[in-house]
């Protein structure tokens, strides 16, 4: 019984995108869907495979292109990138965005806010060139 609790156990969400995408960045090149089950090892189905695969394309957070009869797939975004990603659908998705980004940068912590303030000006500093 416990075995199948423990093979039954249901990962949190984007758990399995994350395990992708960290296989497909350890690959020398542009890895197949069977590349990528065999890396990460589990008792994942190659159709779970591929639908991670098609949904992270969806996201852009990764690029295929045709290899033979199937696609060799490769990353496009490390997860800092697909973070910034998901952060600015939700922004998108929503018509106040000043009220968004106001509470969104009144409920950071003073460390998270002082690194905010550094990236900002960097990048208007660089506009400035």
């Amino acid at each position: 019984m416990a075995d199948d609790r423990q093979r039954s156990r249901r990962r949190g969400q984007g758990e399995l995108e994350a395990l992708v995408l960290s296989a497909l960045r350890e690959a020398k090149g542009p890895a197949t869907a069977g590349w990528v089950q065999e890396r990460l090892g589990e008792d994942l189905a190659y159709t779970t495979v591929i639908t991670i695969l098609t949904r992270l394309l969806a996201k852009g957070a990764v690029t295929r292109e045709r290899a033979g009869r199937s696609f060799a797939w490769t990353s496009a975004s490390d997860q800092a990138g697909l973070a910034a990603h998901r952060m600015r659908k939700v922004l998108d998705a929503e018509s106040d965005r000043e009220a968004v980004l106001a509470s969104f940068v009144t409920g950071l912590g003073p460390d998270d806010e002082r690194l905010l303030r550094e990236l900002l000006g960097e990048s208007r500093s660089e506009g400035e060139d």
